[in-house]
C-alpha cells in the first residue's frame, strides 16, 4: 500500500498563507455548489425549461461531488496531492466556462455535473493536506478553521450570487467561478509544499483503490467517525430541507427564510471558533462530548416548545443556536479523526468521509418531504433521530 510521509518544507507547515490557502482551496466546491443558487429560479423561463430539469443543474452537481470524492482520495495517496487538486481545478475552471456559454438546460446540467466533479478534488484533497501537514491539537485546530469557513460559504455565497445575478446577470457567476479556479490553480502550483512522493506499488490503480476502502473498512475506530459526520450532517440537512416548509406554516414567505436558517450556520461557526480554542485543553473526547450535548438540548427544547403549542418561528430558530455550536464542536475532531486512524489512506478516508456526508444528507433532506409539518414536532423528532446516532456512535467510539 501507499503510504504518506511528512512534507518536504517543513518550516513552512503552521504559515498563516499556506492555512488561508487550503481554506480557500477546500472552500471552492461549496462556493460553487450554492453561487448560482439564486439564478436557479429564473432558469425555468430563461431556458424555457420545467422546475424538474432546473433541479438536476443542482443534484447533477452535488452526486458528482460527492461520488467523484472517492476517486480523487485514492489517487492523490498513490500520485501525490498537488497533481491531482491541480487537475480538478483545470476541470471546475474548464466546466465554469461551459456553463456560462450555455444556451439550453441540457448543456447547463452537463456544465454542472463536470464543475461538481472537478470541485471534488478540492474537498478531498485539502483535508487529506490537513493530515499531511499538521499534527495532534494542531490538525484539530486547523480543521475548526476550515469548518468556519465552511459555515461561512452557503449564507454568504447565496447573498453574493443573487446581487451579482440581479447586476450583471447569471452567467458572471460561473465567470466568477473560472476566474477562481484559475487563481487556485496558481495557488496550489506556488504556495502548497510539496509532499514526498508515496512509495511505489505494483497494484493497479483499482485494485489499490478498492484495497484502501476495505482496509478502512476493518477499522472500527474510522466507521464511527464517519458515523458520527454522517449522522450530523443528516441532522442538518433535515433541517435544511424542514425548515421551509414549517417556517410557510408560521407566515414566513421565502424573503424572511434565510434569516432564520442562518442561525444555525453563523452558530455553527462560533462552535469551530470554541473548537479551535478548547481543543489543546479539553482534548477531543471532552470537546465532542459537549458538541453532543448542546446538539440534543437544542433539539429537545425546540421539540418541547412545539409539543406545547407554541408556533412561532422562533421557537425554531433559537433552539437551533444551540445545535449549530454543538455541530461546531463536534464535526472538526471528528474530521481530523477520519484522516487519522490511518494516515497512509488519508486521501481515501477523506473520500469516504465526503460521500457518506453527501448521500446522508441528501437523505435527511429528503426524508423530511414523506411526512406532514404542521408545526416544528415531525421535523424535532426525525432530526433527534439521526442525533441520537451520532451520539451511539460517539459513546462506542469512546467506550473504546
Amino acid at each position: 500500500m501507499p503510504h504518506s510521509t511528512a512534507p518536504e518544507v517543513t518550516p513552512n507547515a503552521q504559515s498563516p498563507w499556506l492555512i488561508a490557502n487550503l481554506l480557500a482551496q477546500i472552500s471552492f466546491g461549496l462556493l460553487a455548489m450554492t453561487l448560482c443558487l439564486p439564478s436557479m429560479q429564473e432558469w425555468g423561463a430563461i431556458f424555457d425549461a420545467p422546475q424538474s430539469d432546473v433541479q438536476l443543474t443542482f443534484s447533477g452537481y452535488v452526486v458528482a461531488y460527492g461520488v467523484l470524492q472517492l476517486v480523487y482520495g485514492p489517487l492523490s495517496d498513490r500520485h501525490g496531492r498537488k497533481p491531482i487538486l491541480m487537475l480538478g481545478l483545470v476541470v471546475a475552471g474548464l466546466a465554469s466556462v461551459m456553463a456560462a456559454l450555455s444556451q439550453d438546460i441540457a448543456t447547463l446540467t452537463l456544465a454542472r455535473v463536470l464543475q461538481g466533479a472537478g470541485s471534488a478534488a478540492s474537498m478531498v484533497v485539502s483535508r487529506s493536506m490537513v493530515q499531511d501537514l499538521f499534527a495532534g491539537p494542531q490538525r484539530t485546530r486547523v480543521m475548526a478553521y476550515i469548518g468556519m469557513a465552511l459555515g461561512m460559504c452557503p449564507p454568504l455565497a447565496t447573498l453574493m450570487g443573487g446581487q451579482i445575478h440581479v447586476r450583471m446577470g447569471w452567467q458572471a457567476n460561473f465567470v466568477l467561478l473560472a476566474v477562481l479556479a484559475v487563481l487556485l490553480f496558481f495557488a496550489t502550483l506556488w504556495g502548497l509544499p510539496r509532499v514526498q512522493k508515496p512509495a511505489p506499488t505494483e497494484h493497479h490503480w483499482l485494485r489499490a483503490m478498492l484495497s484502501a476502502y476495505a482496509r478502512l473498512a476493518r477499522e472500527p475506530r474510522f466507521v464511527l467517525y464517519v458515523t458520527i459526520l454522517a449522522a450530523t450532517t443528516a441532522t442538518f440537512y433535515a433541517f435544511l430541507g424542514g425548515a421551509p416548509i414549517v417556517l410557510k406554516g408560521f407566515g414566513i414567505g421565502p424573503d424572511g427564510i434565510g434569516w432564520f436558517i442562518m442561525a444555525v450556520p453563523l452558530s455553527y461557526i462560533l462552535g469551530n471558533f470554541m473548537t479551535s480554542r478548547l481543543i489543546q485543553q479539553w482534548g477531543e473526547s471532552r470537546v465532542m462530548i459537549w458538541g453532543q450535548a448542546l446538539t440534543l438540548g437544542g433539539l429537545m427544547v425546540m421539540l418541547g416548545l412545539g409539543l406545547a403549542g407554541f408556533a412561532s418561528p422562533l421557537a425554531v430558530a433559537l433552539p437551533l443556536l444551540l445545535l449549530g455550536l454543538g455541530h461546531g464542536l463536534i464535526n472538526p475532531p471528528a474530521l481530523a479523526g477520519t484522516v487519522g486512524v490511518v494516515p497512509a489512506l488519508a486521501g481515501s478516508a477523506a473520500a469516504v468521509a465526503g460521500l457518506m456526508q453527501q448521500l446522508t444528507g441528501a437523505a435527511g433532506g429528503y426524508l423530511v418531504g414523506l411526512v406532514p409539518h404542521h408545526g416544528a414536532v415531525n421535523l424535532g423528532w426525525m432530526m433527534l433521530g439521526f442525533a441520537l446516532l451520532a451520539t451511539l456512535a460517539q459513546w462506542l467510539l469512546h467506550k473504546r
